[in-house]
């Protein structure tokens, strides 16, 4: 029996429940110190003579240490806890962005990135977490929670980072790091456990598993095509609106923010009557249908309303589309592996996350449209591929846990 399944006492499932507001803090803090990273890195890249190429570069070095170290923390927090693996990530990301905000040279930014992404990939414990103390038949409501998490420290860091930019690109993100510091020691003192669910396996089969089931496979493979599309946009789109409407970091900043409003405010405020009368299938298909009707039209646009409204079409997209997906992953397997699940599908993320920077790099040097041309295109074969999934997953094996709405 594992160290997490062995331990006692256990937090009860009502008292769990209430420390989510706690989970999400610290989610929130850790995602603004990664929305204040986002609009002034292609900057600070830029500054020590990065081109499209180059910024692709970094963005796959953050991407591929978080691809590789994913899994690990997921199997991790099923074995000793999603706390103490939750604490240790987040002294990680601290120590990553001091060494990001302290470079002096484009081989010192790939080598915090590098550290920075080992110990960001722990987003698929965070969902753990959740799936650990709520029912399936609630899952999508609180993984749109989650997503509003993301809207919220995509507000501020953004913001925060706008701000500071002026003072010198390398102060904001000494400020990520201090931030990140602090929210270690949030975790550390409000953080409990969630009740310890009855640990898999370990061996080399076991954590093959999660991809021999079909289910699993495709929901892992939706997941890389839509951030596949969705990176293309993160990567270029400060080079693209600097290049085409000589905008500075803090112009990039503030449409990054309106666009984490609106996401915010359709996860947060609207997710549950959606989930509600939608099936998560419908969510993910019509949100990417939006998403790749955005992209298509961003390089088509030639004033800012239209470059606005194709913004706007392509966050509402991934405002319905995310925490569905989220939720049909939480679903397709059962408790004990479900950190190991979850890790698999922050891996497929990452994984496009490795790939996607590279060519949206190499490809703007070529034609600045191409990257969102391509964007369009890989989320239109999202679309081809989650028509086969379920509408909604129960999970094999949840004892206890109420069936699918």
């Amino acid at each position: 029996m594992s160290a997490r399944a062995a331990a006692t006492p256990t937090t009860p499932p009502d008292r769990s429940r209430g420390t989510l507001g706690v989970l999400f803090g610290v989610v929130v803090v850790d995602l603004i110190g990664f929305g204040i990273v986002m609009p002034v890195l292609p900057f600070f890249a830029a500054a020590h003579g990065a081109d499209g190429a180059t910024l692709g570069l970094i963005m796959t070095a953050y991407a591929a240490a978080q691809f590789a170290f994913a899994p690990l923390w997921g199997r991790l927090s099923d074995r000793f806890g999603r706390r103490p693996v939750l604490l240790v990530t987040i002294a990680g990301t601290a120590v990553g962005l001091l060494a990001l905000g302290l470079a002096g040279s484009i081989a010192a930014i790939v080598a915090a990135r590098l550290l920075g992404g080992a110990f960001a990939a722990n987003l698929g414990v965070a969902s753990a977490y959740i799936a650990d103390v709520t029912p399936a038949s609630e899952r999508t409501r609180w993984m749109g929670l989650l997503g509003a998490s993301f809207g919220v420290g995509f507000v501020l860091g953004p913001a925060i980072g706008g701000l500071l930019a002026p003072y010198g690109e390398s102060v904001p993100l000494l400020a990520a790091a201090g931030l990140a510091g602090l929210n270690w020691v949030q975790a550390l003192l409000f953080l409990r456990e969630p009740p310890a669910r009855e640990a898999a396996a370990e061996g080399a089969g076991r954590r093959l598993a999660e991809l021999r089931d079909p289910l699993v496979r495709r929901i892992c493979g939706v997941n890389l095509l839509f951030s596949l599309g969705v990176t293309q946009l993160e990567t270029m789109f400060a080079f693209y609106m600097a290049r085409r409407f000589g905008w500075d970091a803090r112009a990039v900043a503030f449409v990054l923010v309106a666009m984490a409003v609106l996401m915010g405010a359709i996860q947060g405020g609207g997710m549950k009557a959606l989930s509600a009368r939608f099936a998560d299938r419908s969510l993910v298909l019509v949100g990417s249908g939006l998403l790749a009707i955005g992209f298509f039209a961003l390089p088509e646009a030639e004033s800012m309303p239209l470059l606005y409204a194709a913004l706007v079409l392509a966050a509402v997209g991934r405002a319905g589309a995310q925490p569905a997906l989220m939720s049909l992953a939480s679903q397709a397997a059962p408790p004990a592996r479900r950190g190991a699940v979850m890790g698999a599908f922050q891996s497929a993320a990452s994984l496009a996350r490795v790939v996607g920077p590279l060519a949206a790099g190499a490809l703007f040097d070529r034609a600045i449209a191409a990257p969102f041309v391509l964007a369009g295109a890989l989320l239109v074969l999202t679309l081809a591929l989650a028509w086969g999934l379920p509408a909604r997953v129960a999970a094999p094996g949840a004892v206890g846990e109420p069936g699918p709405a």
